[in-house]
């Protein structure tokens, strides 16, 4: 893929993220009267343009991914006037290739590879535990998560978390709540892929899932973003049942496209699997 492709990409997911984003929101949430007929759901681009100090046509051109670049100082009003959460800010600066100015500058790394120590690291710790690399396909885990993730990690299963949430009739019966845990997971997703939407990898298992999952075609056209945060999750295991962890997350220094996931609890035995338990997760 050219420069020019990656930079005609990430302009049309921009503007269709803005889109989006503008769509789901009332005149009222920027203090502007309500009421009256529109042709389309949510803000007029003029009251998204007016409210964050932006010609009405200038915006109208992001939306339509044309070649023009907003500045930060641009960008931080349209996250202002849109109410994008902390992920879909990053993820809006992502796109336009800015720097966002809230943030602290990056750390520097050495970029050695780590995967074989992280590897080890991993089968060293008691609990559920897995790495994720930027496709989130699981790179390395061990035998307590093996045994969690039934269809995903044991056996000879595709190893790619998306394609085990969307594609596996395990999952559904694997993940309580499937629907929205699974709309959750592709916001997490969502978030970490707008550092490389130009990568080939990333648009061929997108529109892989696009094409078999009708329910993943719905929810990549939401463009909801998350970050993939700790919290509750519930699985309904086939022969232990109910079972809930604490999820931990830890993003690797020297690998930025890497990601270790534990999945803790108050009872985790060495065998990595916790005690039944009786609340409901919202997420994977």
């Amino acid at each position: 893929m050219t420069a020019a492709d990656t930079l005609e990409t990430r302009r049309r997911e921009l503007g269709d993220f803005l889109r989006a984003h503008r769509d789901r929101l009332v005149p009222e949430s920027l203090g502007l009267p309500g009421g009256g007929r529109r042709r389309t759901p949510g803000l007029r681009r003029e009251e998204v343009a007016q409210s964050c100090g932006m010609s009405a046509t200038w915006y109208t051109w992001l939306e339509q991914g044309r070649e023009v670049s907003a500045s930060a100082s641009a960008l931080s009003g349209l996250a202002r006037t849109l109410q994008l959460t902390p992920a879909e800010r990053a993820y809006l600066f992502e796109l336009a290739g800015k720097r966002d100015p809230s943030l602290p500058a990056p750390p520097d790394g050495d970029g050695m590879d780590v995967a074989a120590s992280l590897g080890r690291a991993v089968a060293a710790i008691d609990a559920p535990a897995y790495i994720l690399d930027s496709l989130w396909n699981a790179r390395a885990w061990n035998r307590p998560a093996a045994r969690l993730f039934v269809g995903w990690l044991d056996g000879n299963s595709d190893r790619n978390l998306l394609r085990y949430v969307f594609l596996s009739p395990t999952a559904r019966t694997v993940i309580p709540q499937w629907q929205e845990r699974a709309r959750r997971v592709l916001a997490e997703f969502r978030a970490d892929s707008s550092r490389h939407l130009q990568d080939e990898g990333l648009q061929a298992l997108v529109e892989e899932l696009r094409r078999r999952s009708p329910y993943f075609a719905r929810c990549w056209r939401e463009h909801d973003v998350v970050d993939r945060t700790g919290g509750e999750r519930t699985f309904e295991h086939p022969r232990r049942g109910r079972l809930s962890y604490e999820q931990v997350g830890f993003a690797v220094a020297t690998r930025p496209d890497f990601k270790l996931v534990m999945l803790v609890g108050p009872a985790a035995s060495g065998r990595g699997l916790a005690a039944p338990a009786n609340r409901r997760s919202r997420d994977l």
